[in-house]
């Protein structure tokens, strides 16, 4: 039986994780099981895709433009946003009930707040890419000043849990997050995706070690770039390089400052993170928190051994220590480098634990997640 998922996103022109396991999820349900997907936008009518999406998928704007206003005054911004969700609601309302979906997938976005009292005759589903303990972060600059801080964090997590519960199934992408939710009793974890495993992977030869992400402070690239100095000091035929989108000027003057520029490259994104990935023989990951870290898979399926923060969540999940990889104490600097420096010195363990890296990566295939999210429809159709 051919289903109708309809997915519910803000947009799709970030380029982030969660626009791109969307689609990736969605051009295979398109292709492979011929579902009849359809994406309900509420921003970026005007801007392109970041990734591409199968002819097969119906992409609807629904044109509420939230982008719009996040510069107002605070006063203005409550009910212009209020009268957003107005809209918004009506809008997605009448949009379900025209295409009839089997399932209507929130990706915990604002139409959590309402989904459930949709009578389309969908089944609800929560999709979270985030971890409990950031998904909301009221330690962030933007909402430390705010009056009241930790009672208003408490009232956002009671509503959201209120709205939780009223979901046929909630997701998550870890166990580790799982077993925050004692709360909910509807919940699943399915991991995020490779769209694919690349037919070569590294030597593990090269004296190049890896990281991507944005430049964001949630990466934690300060604080593997002072890992760095550690690993150049005693190694300095070794590079690092690291990919990601954002303001470089800050790391580049810290590198500097550290005496390690020449040792480090801070480039770009690109749109295929496996052509870098098989050129370099080890992936250091230093984020202070993910919801999945799906990067690591990505590199672990080029047969190159991440050294990782266990932070929350996703890493513990991931790598088995000492085995496809290393996990370290979030913010351990010390033993960050290393365990980078282990690798460096021991060729034959770098080799080994990168042959085990894409064992390990072979779990997180399309097909093995695709059919995982197809049996919890058909569970949650037939409940």
């Amino acid at each position: 039986m051919s289903l109708r998922i309809a997915y519910c996103i803000p947009s799709l022109y970030s380029v982030s994780g969660m626009e791109r396991t969307l689609a990736i999820k969605a051009n295979y349900f398109a292709e492979h099981f011929g579902y009849e997907v359809f994406i309900i936008l509420t921003d970026g009518k005007e801007r392109s895709n970041a990734f591409p999406l199968s002819e097969k998928i119906k992409v609807i704007n629904l044109d509420i433009n939230y982008d719009k206003i996040w510069g107002y005054p605070l006063f203005r911004k409550f009910f212009a946003y209020s009268f957003k969700q107005f809209v918004y609601r009506r809008r997605l309302s009448c949009t379900l009930k025209s295409i009839s979906p089997d399932i209507t997938v929130s990706m915990l976005r604002r139409e959590i707040n309402f989904l459930t009292q949709i009578k389309d005759g969908s089944k609800k589903i929560g999709e979270l890419h985030f971890n409990k303990s950031n998904y909301r972060d009221f330690n962030s600059p933007r909402t430390l000043k705010l009056p009241f801080r930790k009672t208003l964090s408490k009232i956002w997590m009671l509503q959201l849990i209120k709205n939780l519960k009223k979901l046929d199934r909630f997701v998550v992408l870890s166990v580790e997050d799982m077993n925050k939710w004692n709360e909910l009793n509807n919940i699943s974890v399915i991991y995020n995706p490779l769209e694919t495993l690349p037919d070569k992977v590294s030597d593990c030869s090269s004296k190049k070690v890896v990281s991507a992400g944005r430049f964001v402070r949630q990466k934690g690239f300060d604080m593997l770039i002072e890992s760095w100095k550690i690993v150049s000091d005693k190694h300095s035929g070794w590079t690092l390089t690291i990919y990601g989108s954002g303001d470089k000027t800050q790391i580049r003057k810290d590198a500097e400052k550290l005496g390690i520029l020449k040792s480090c490259n801070f480039e770009e994104p690109v749109m295929n993170l496996y052509d870098k990935f098989i050129e370099n023989s080890i992936f250091a990951f230093s984020s202070r928190f993910e919801g999945f870290g799906m990067v690591i898979t990505e590199a672990m399926a080029c047969g190159i051994p991440p050294v990782a923060f266990a932070c929350p969540c996703g890493p513990k999940d991931i790598i088995t220590d000492s085995k496809n990889g290393y996990l370290v104490e979030t913010g351990d600097i010390q033993t960050l480098a290393d365990k980078i420096c282990n690798l460096i010195e021991d060729d034959q363990k770098r080799k080994e634990m990168g042959n085990e890296a894409r064992l390990r990566a072979e779990r997180f295939t399309i097909e093995t997640i695709a059919g995982e999210w197809d049996t919890l429809f058909r569970d949650v159709l037939s409940s």
